[in-house]
């Protein structure tokens, strides 16, 4: 099964070693999402901390800055080219089906739009154009499905993005308050309208990130603990036996260590996918 999958070149880039969706919408998110990284990165460094008369406060910060940055950076490039969880595509075949398996007359799903054998809890997605399995949703913002394979990716994505949006917030608090203090002497290497229009619209970006990233991260880890995908959610769907909260976490990010907090590790407890299945 895992070989059909690698041979499929269905969603996949980089001679097949990377999942890639293409979708025009969600690519553009991604550049997007990108750019606005960026333009934090050239405020918070341009403006606020590298003009700062405080060297011990502005070489912390920036450390900081760029720790988060580097990591939510890392997140979403993980989360995207990460293969969710997909289904191989047409594995639907008397052929396979003997290969799997699969007794004469044994009860089985299979998806329509994809010609799948459909694993429990798997759902399909029309931008992936596969069945995912414990598929949350199809997020355009990492232009990708939040899947089995990586939801901890995105979960680690939501958390640096929050926490980057709310140390910026502070450092645009903090510039502020400096600058009028100074009553805008040495503030920055602009102009005063120039750098309040920046720090502004930075203020502006890190406020609508933070909530949302937080409501998100949210979500994430209420559907982590409950057991239940977002899909799963709305469908309101339980036709499984439930796992621990403990069991539910660990599913998710491994036994607990540091290595959660890394999108470079995987979560070592994965569970196998071709024993159970149900029709949507």
């Amino acid at each position: 099964m895992y070989a059909s999958m690698a041979l499929d070149p269905h969603n996949r880039c980089c001679g097949g070693r990377a999942w890639c969706v293409k979708d025009i919408c969600g690519v553009c998110c991604v550049l997007l999402t990108w750019l606005l990284i960026l333009f934090a990165e050239f405020v918070v460094m341009r403006v606020i901390l590298w003009p700062s008369p405080h060297p011990l406060f502005s070489t912390a910060n920036i450390a900081i800055f760029q720790m988060l940055a580097f990591l939510a950076f890392a997140s979403h490039i993980r989360t995207m080219l990460s293969d969710p969880g997909a289904v191989p595509r047409g594995n639907a075949t008397k052929e396979m089906i003997e290969q799997m398996g699969y007794r004469e007359g044994q009860m089985i799903f299979k998806c329509p739009k994809c010609c799948s054998i459909k694993p429990e809890r798997a759902h399909h997605c029309s931008v992936c154009q596969r069945c995912i399995r414990k598929m949350d949703h199809h997020c355009p913002w990492v232009n990708n499905c939040v899947g089995e394979n990586n939801q901890k990716y995105f979960v680690l994505f939501t958390f640096y993005i929050a926490s980057i949006s709310v140390h910026a917030i502070f450092l645009v608090i903090t510039s502020l308050a400096e600058c009028v203090k100074n009553e805008w002497r040495q503030c920055s290497p602009y102009t005063p309208p120039t750098t309040i229009i920046l720090l502004l619209f930075l203020i502006f970006e890190a406020l609508l990130f933070a909530v949302f990233t937080i409501i998100m991260l949210a979500t994430q880890l209420t559907a982590i603990l409950n057991d239940q995908t977002g899909i799963e959610q709305l469908k309101k769907e339980a036709r499984w036996a439930k796992k621990s909260r403990l069991k539910s976490i660990q599913s998710v990010f491994g036994r607990f260590s540091l290595a959660w907090f890394s999108p470079f590790t995987k979560p070592s407890n994965k569970s196998r996918f071709n024993t159970h299945f149900y029709s949507v």
